[in-house]
């Protein structure tokens, strides 16, 4: 899907001289490689090996993927675009032909993604009792019950809106799906009109029977569900909306909004109040995407395109429901049979068998414990910030929060600890993208309660996982810590690929205690002991980790780079991996999403091999080994590689200290990611991704399968 260069030639030649690392042409454009990992989940969707619902469930996020691309993606060009923005990216795609790509790149994906719900998937879910109908495939009783319902519930939600001189054309809200209406009155002049489809209130796929998507009243699984298009059942009743109205047409309609809200931290006095009242323009930005169907006459289109300001190229037609991502109600369906098995997750045998009755601290305090999500349970973070809100000897605690989610029992127990007494000081990053109404209510709730709240630092984003519990022991204060690669949601961490660590490491809690201190004062402390901490030092110490592995490759041969990351786009840190390469260095690279890094270059890559993995679980963790003469090093942690990541935000990353872990997360990790022939794509130089076809006779070795069967088998 990532534009085609035809390299062959260019790169492969003999280069004289010193080879320009800055030059564009040993980079990818971001924009375009993230559409190739959409392509990936796509190809996810379109993989009949997956269950049935769990392609539908690919194919949903799809569509939110793409949601969220242009809302932050595409404005983002667009803003350059009107700024008249000169400075080229590392790629050089000139953001005006950027545009022009994603357009026909974008298209394709949608029109693909419809393609193959209506040919495929919607004929399979009918053969396997899951009917998405069209209204007018329903039979004469099924449009008697919906449309029964109509009169009973979906009419009292709805708001008819008419446009003419006395009545402007209304707001059109982000991800909002409408009906644009042509009607025609007694003096025979045509009119418009515009219905809101209450997606926000009401299913979009509309349960023709009580029991369809649930249970019968009797308790028992239906044998056939049945659904049907929630605008389809409004636009078929349109007459009744407008009585004495002929109805012309009635046409479906998405609107995607610019939704990259920028904040002017320095002139704003209250960071809270500021993130609200830009949480509420969201769904006022402007328009990126006109999404329609292919049969709305033009004249209804060029009415949304005069009142919603968009430009023409940026009107999408498809063939098929818009707004893919509300598949996911399919997901909801009670047919576990079309489904993945359900993950049994372990619980660390440390934390199951140690003989100290479970006491976190005391298990900690010999040994350091690594929990491996989703195949390891995230009961243990939950177990430790209970057990420090209820032990007398602990002192404070103090956590940075991304996205926790809703109902959080990671909030529940710091808000349990400040009852009790415990100092508690919580980071909140109200800039997490799209999570900033649930952040916002976070912060009011801890605030209320009396913990010790702080919005972060201006300019940056917090995006680090730390936990710090400060306890008295004796006459001695011991830190206890978790820190992690994902975020501190207890409902992600079943469906998210993520790595946390327990640890009281004297140098590690002494430089947590000094990143608080950073986040919530005046420090201006530049050296840590053991962390990387973006944007202090995490630049630094990760180009020295390099240079230090081209120094082994120069003596011994063995220089050595495992990275596994979501991105890779820094051009810096792309220039420091070219160097390492041309110098011998082997480099392992496992990218879930964006790389803007040429592999298998003669005479800049040829030693960089890059992959992809997309599954069952989304790739989170981001594992940083170096080989290091053979005394390997391993770093985790919350920053992929990317400007924003490394300049703009808190980040940290954590050594691992204890060998038997080093040994887990290379020979069990690492090793099978890099082993694995299934679910994974290989990165092509020119940017275009192929299937890794393993070789006649090998074992088929899905990573996430495996990691599956090695936490069910230490679990016995």
């Amino acid at each position: 899907m990532t534009e085609r260069v035809d390299l062959s030639d260019e790169l492969a030649e003999e280069q004289s001289g010193e080879i320009d690392l800055r030059d564009h042409q040993w980079y990818l454009n971001r924009e375009l490689s993230l559409l190739e990992f959409h392509h990936r989940v796509l190809e996810e969707a379109q993989d009949e090996s997956n269950p049935l619902l769990e392609r539908v469930k690919f194919l949903s996020i799809v569509g939110s993927n793409l949601d969220e691309f242009f809302m932050v993606r595409v404005v983002g060009l667009k803003k350059q675009v009107a700024a008249g923005v000169v400075d080229l990216p590392a790629d050089g795609t000139p953001p005006v032909r950027a545009l022009a790509e994603i357009r026909k790149v974008a298209a394709q994906l949608m029109g693909q993604s419809r393609e193959l719900f209506r040919d495929e998937l919607q004929p399979l879910l009918k053969k396997a009792g899951i009917f998405v109908l069209d209204y007018e495939a329903l039979t004469d009783k099924q449009k008697e019950n919906v449309d029964n319902y109509f009169d009973d519930v979906i009419s009292k939600v709805l708001t008819p809106l008419a446009v003419d001189p006395g009545h402007p054309f209304p707001h059109i809200s982000n991800l909002s799906l409408n009906l644009a209406v042509a009607l025609r009155d007694q003096y025979d002049v045509e009119r418009f009109a515009r219905i809101k489809v209450p997606t926000n209130k009401l299913p979009r796929l509309l349960p023709i029977k009580r029991s369809s998507g649930s249970v019968r009243k009797d308790g028992t699984p239906p044998q056939n569900h049945y659904f049907v298009w929630l605008e389809q059942v409004i636009a078929a009743n349109l007459g009744k909306l407008f009585p004495g109205m002929d109805i012309v047409d009635a046409d479906p309609f998405r609107v995607t909004r610019d939704a990259d809200m920028v904040i002017q931290e320095l002139e704003a006095d209250d960071l809270l109040e500021t993130m609200e009242q830009s949480v509420r323009q969201r769904q006022f930005g402007s328009v990126t995407r006109l999404s329609v169907d292919d049969s709305m006459p033009a004249r209804l289109r060029e009415i949304l395109i005069e009142n919603l300001e968009v430009d023409p190229r940026d009107v999408y037609t498809v063939n098929g429901a818009l707004g893919l991502s509300d598949l996911m109600n399919l997901y909801q369906v009670d047919r576990p049979d079309l489904k993945d098995s359900p993950l049994r997750q372990s619980i660390p045998q440390l934390l199951r068998t140690d003989p100290r009755d479970g006491n976190i601290f005391a298990i900690v305090r010999e040994e350091d414990i690594l929990i491996h999500h989703p195949y390891d349970s995230f009961k243990p973070v939950v177990d430790f910030l209970e057990q420090a809100a209820n032990d007398p000897d602990v002192l404070a605690i103090k956590q940075t929060l991304y996205r926790v989610g809703r109902n959080s029992p990671v909030v529940a127990a710091l808000l349990e600890a400040r009852q009790n007494g415990k100092e508690v000081t919580v980071l909140v990053e109200l800039k997490a993208r799209f999570d900033e109404e649930s952040n916002i209510g976070w912060a009011k709730m801890l605030e209320k309660e009396g913990v010790h709240v702080i919005y972060g630092l201006l300019g940056l984003k917090t995006h680090s996982k730390v936990a710090l519990v400060v306890r008295k022991e004796g006459e001695h204060i011991r830190r206890y810590l978790h820190l992690a690669t994902g975020n501190y949601n207890a409902i992600t961490a079943q469906v998210y690929e993520d790595i946390g660590m327990f640890t009281c490491d004297e140098e590690i809690g002494a430089d947590a205690t000094d990143l608080f201190n950073y986040l919530t004062g005046y420090s201006a402390k530049k050296e840590y002991r053991r962390l990387l901490v973006a944007p202090v030092n995490l630049r630094s110490r990760m180009e020295a980790l390099i240079e230090r592995e081209i120094e082994h490759q120069g003596k011994n041969g063995c220089g050595h780079l495992i990275f596994k990351m979501n991105s890779l786009v820094d051009p810096r840190m792309i220039r420091k991996l070219y160097l390492a390469s041309q110098a011998g260095v082997k480099i392992d690279l496992i990218v879930r999403g964006m790389c803007c890094l040429r592999p298998g270059v003669p005479g800049v890559s040829e030693n960089i091999r890059v992959t992809s993995v997309v599954g069952r679980f989304l790739e989170h963790s981001r594992i940083y080994y170096f080989c290091n003469g053979g005394n390997e090093d391993i770093y985790l942690g919350s920053a992929d590689l990317m400007p924003r990541n490394i300049n703009w935000r808190v980040e940290v990353l954590f050594p691992i200290l204890d060998r038997r872990i080093i040994r887990y997360l290379r020979d069990e990790v690492l090793d099978t990611y890099l082993k694995a022939n299934k679910k994974v794509r290989v990165l092509q130089a020119n940017g275009s991704y192929t299937h890794l076809q393993p070789t006649p006779g090998d074992p088929l070795i899905n990573p996430q399968d495996w990691l599956i069967q090695l936490h069910q088998r230490a679990k016995g």
